[in-house]
């Protein structure tokens, strides 16, 4: 199998037991900067329509646009760029971010800030699970925030099956520490592969040490995403890199959602190890700006 092929690592049954593959090796690819699909099968009337009378057999895959390594034991992917649909027919009743979240034992979660009005303030915590009797394989395990505008909650579903798939074709250009020292790599191959028009992939160390409690330190973590446009400026041997958008999220194991615990935010890199971050409040709307210095690795393909 070619190394742009995707290639399938790990299958978990319904109830997230391993039946083929291995989470190491998952967690490896993602690693090496691999890309993140998840295929899943349910049938329509147990998971999109209870009321439907078709037992049809649906087949979903999904990427994961953001993927994380969390204290260099775990991995979770979370989709980025989604609306909610209502399928067969089109989109959902209210037009949000519909940003699921997978871990690697098949515990999943979703948040969605809205944006089709006004920011509603309410109080944020914990709020009721609603009953689930009529969906007999979802799961709630908590619900967050409910009456705001950014409701989120933590869930298992038992579908029947749920594959991971990698893309493993990423090479590593550089990797520098948070001052911008070299570790492995050299700008010389970074201008190289920069003249040939590839894609760019930043993993960034400590990205979402902010979003953790104010008495705790943050669990180490690196968060993976693609750049869209990148800039080399020739002179000063600086790479920079605008990312996609992502959901950033409080490092832990399993990773989840929680009252303000995750955000949306675009990135810009460089490899000096300056980053920016423009970032929206999911409960607001508004926007932030800040600065840090992070340890990345710059992937090319």
């Amino acid at each position: 199998m070619s190394s742009n092929a995707w290639q399938h690592v790990l299958t978990l049954d319904a109830s997230r037991a391993v039946v083929d593959g291995d989470p190491k090796a998952l967690r490896e690819a993602i690693s090496r900067g691999a890309d993140l699909r998840i295929y899943s099968e349910f049938r329509h009337n147990e998971h999109i329509d209870t009321n439907s009378s078709s037992d049809e057999l649906v087949r979903e895959t999904m990427d994961m646009r953001a993927t994380y390594l969390v204290d260099g034991r775990w991995c979770a992917g979370v989709i980025t760029l989604r609306q909610p649909v209502e399928l067969p027919h089109g989109f959902g009743p209210r037009p949000s971010l519909s940003l699921f979240l997978y871990n690697e034992d098949g515990q999943q979660a979703v948040a969605r800030p809205f944006l089709d009005g006004p920011p509603v303030s309410a109080a944020r915590g914990p709020a009721p699970t609603p009953d689930h009797t009529d969906m007999p394989k979802y799961h709630e395990l908590n619900s967050w925030d409910a009456e705001t505008n950014a409701p989120s909650s933590n869930f298992v579903y038992q579908f029947d099956t749920l594959r991971y798939y990698v893309r493993d074709d990423w090479q590593l250009a550089l990797h520098h520490l948070a001052d911008g020292t070299v570790v492995s790599g050299s700008h010389e191959e970074i201008a190289d592969a920069f003249a040939c028009g590839v894609e760019w992939k930043i993993g960034i160390t400590g990205l979402c040490d902010d979003l953790a409690p104010a008495d705790a330190l943050a669990m180490p973590h690196e968060v993976l995403i693609q750049a869209g446009s990148c800039y080399l400026y020739t002179s000063q041997q600086l790479l920079i890199a605008a990312s996609h958008p992502l959901a950033r999220v409080r490092p832990q194991i399993p990773l989840r959602y929680e009252t303000d615990a995750w955000d949306y935010a675009w990135l810009v890199a460089r490899t000096d190890g300056h980053v920016a971050r423009l970032v929206y409040d999911p409960y607001t709307l508004s926007s932030s700006r800040a600065e840090a210095r992070c340890a990345i690795r710059w992937f090319y393909r």
